[in-house]
């Protein structure tokens, strides 16, 4: 990954003085949450963190699931695990779900005009109830044992993503259900052999979403971008602190 890793860029930087729309990603929004002295210096100044290595089984856990509710999509008919969980809905079939699914081209958008931030984000999924509502649904892989959830405390990015996903679609107009779906899939290791195949546990959970924070974010993070001053490290910014500590030493 690092040599495609550029540490200091000249494009997709906030310029204050630019009356250009400025486009903010979803998971950029969680690194100001998460520090917004790293979401400054990528924003502002073009000096992004490290990405991290790509989650290649996690994305072809994706596209099978996404072909998979794609057929029941094109026949209009419920998947076997929202029956077996009671969910009264249908894949939602849409012209744009193409160009919502794709996050490097933007996703699902919205122009804050307050702000001038073009906020984005790529979806999943989208299923439909009787009452017209829209179910935002994320899809996740692991491989623990036990029952996967959403109890730990770092799993606050995937409720925060959803409330996103949430915030967007209703500034689109949309009639968006409160209550969206965690398609978890837990890969099991608990068999005696490989044998060239992966077995997987599927479990839908839901999760009942407040979008009421997202506006304010967005104008704390206009305000962030617009300042001269460099704001303070997130609580517990591991790169921050590899920074301060590489520092010290040199």
């Amino acid at each position: 990954m690092s040599e495609y890793y550029n540490p200091k860029r000249t494009k997709n930087i906030f310029n204050p003085n630019n009356s250009e729309p400025f486009k903010i990603s979803r998971s950029k929004i969680d690194l100001f949450i998460n520090c917004p002295k790293c979401f400054y210096l990528d924003r502002r100044l073009g000096i992004a963190q490290p990405p991290g290595y790509p989650f290649s089984l996690n994305s072809a856990v994706d596209t099978l699931l996404k072909k998979e509710f794609d057929i029941h999509r094109a026949n209009g008919t419920a998947h076997p695990l929202m029956k077996t969980y009671g969910v009264d809905a249908v894949p939602m079939s849409h012209e744009k779900l193409k160009e919502w699914r794709n996050a490097l081209r933007g996703g699902i958008q919205y122009h804050h005009k307050k702000t001038n931030f073009i906020i984005t984000g790529g979806i999943d999924d989208i299923w439909i109830n009787p009452q017209g509502e829209l179910i935002i649904v994320d899809y996740k892989a692991t491989s623990k044992e036990g029952e996967v959830n959403l109890d730990a405390d770092w799993q606050i990015s995937y409720k925060r993503q959803m409330e996103i996903y949430q915030w967007l679609f209703k500034k689109n107009n949309f009639k968006v259900s409160d209550t969206g779906y965690f398609v978890y899939c837990n890969g099991d290791t608990d068999k005696k052999a490989f044998d060239g195949k992966l077995e997987f546990t599927i479990k839908l959970i839901p999760y009942k979403g407040d979008i009421n924070w997202v506006e304010k974010t967005v104008e704390k993070m206009y305000s962030c971008l617009m300042s001269n001053k460099m704001p303070e490290s997130g609580n517990n910014c591991d790169f921050c602190r590899y920074r301060e500590a590489a520092r010290e030493v040199e």
